[in-house]
């Protein structure tokens, strides 16, 4: 691909790895397109909704006019796959924190995990983690976590379209998800260990589908770095 086709406008499918974050695969990819492509060091580049770093799966990278259709992808539905660890919570939700509380796990069986399923079909209201990236009078919630303050969250609504559960191994359960711009499969996971009157923390979460954009034809950024040689 010429430099002219990254400015006219391209949308890379990245699969991005564990422990990455959004920026630090936006910013690799900028890097290979300067160095190895000859793209001007000002280009457009940027991707179409943040995975967080624990998370694996498609991020969208738009580079040059295609910049501009960034609001649009983001607003697509998303699809997720990835575990509950059932019978502990953490401050985060996920493997960012330790575990906090630890729950009874006993009365759960499989009737009650797809029972508890349907209470999050359709609109529900979620509250985002205190360990995410929003902003609260000017501050992302995860400083205020860290430096230890209570904030009152408000909750916002967000779709449920499809939620099904793919296996069950307690304390593991591994779900698909698909969902509307702005869920927090974080906090899913902890309102669904609430709802079954136990906690619950995400263990894995992987990014699978942007709209019509499968991760089946995402490319990692290594082997990406590779085909610009």
């Amino acid at each position: 691909m010429t430099p002219e086709d990254y400015l006219n406008g391209q949308i890379l499918l990245i699969d991005k790895p564990l422990k990455w974050s959004s920026f630090q695969a936006v910013n690799k990819l900028k890097y290979l397109l300067i160095n190895k492509v000859g793209l001007p060091k000002k280009f457009k580049i940027g991707h179409a909704g943040t995975l967080d770093p624990l998370a694996t799966g498609l991020l969208l990278i738009c580079t040059g006019k295609f910049t501009k259709r960034i609001t649009e992808l983001q607003g697509q539905a998303k699809e997720y796959t990835g575990t509950f660890y059932i019978g502990a919570t953490t401050p985060s939700y996920d493997l960012e924190t330790e575990i906090d509380e630890t729950f009874p796990t006993s009365h759960i069986d499989e009737a009650l995990i797809h029972e508890t399923v349907k209470q999050f079909l359709g609109e529900i209201d979620q509250k985002p983690p205190i360990f995410s990236a929003i902003k609260k009078d000017g501050v992302r919630l995860y400083e205020h976590a860290r430096a230890g303050e209570t904030i009152e969250i408000e909750s916002r609504k967000t779709t449920i379209h499809e939620f099904e559960i793919t296996r069950i191994s307690l304390p593991e359960i591994d779900f698909r998800v698909v969902c509307s711009k702005g869920t927090y499969i974080r906090s899913l996971a902890y309102d669904f260990g609430k709802a079954m009157n136990s906690g619950s923390h995400l263990t894995a979460l992987r990014r699978t589908k942007i709209g019509d954009y499968d991760v089946k034809n995402a490319i990692d950024v290594t082997l990406f770095e590779e085909s610009l040689k």
